[in-house]
């Protein structure tokens, strides 16, 4: 059998690669919205930084959700 061609600290990297731009994805979709109402720069500024934060929210629900679902399929 074939194993992974990733190293341990590969593996890691991408894993918090992917974290970075899925919070930043968040981020970056909340400030598009908000240009659609003509905001100041400020406003921008305060909508991607509560994007940040929705973001990690979001990361950290559908982390502990997959931990649950994972924990649930080895008990089968």
């Amino acid at each position: 059998m074939v194993g992974s061609s990733l190293s341990d600290t590969e593996k890691q990297t991408a894993n918090t690669r992917l974290k970075i731009g899925f919070v930043l994805l968040v981020a970056a979709s909340m400030t598009l919205m908000a240009l659609q109402v003509d905001p100041t720069p400020l406003q921008l500024a305060a909508v991607f930084g509560i994007g940040i934060g929705i973001g990690a929210l979001l990361l950290w629900f559908v982390l502990r959700n997959l931990r649950e679902y994972r924990t649930t399929l080895k008990n089968r």
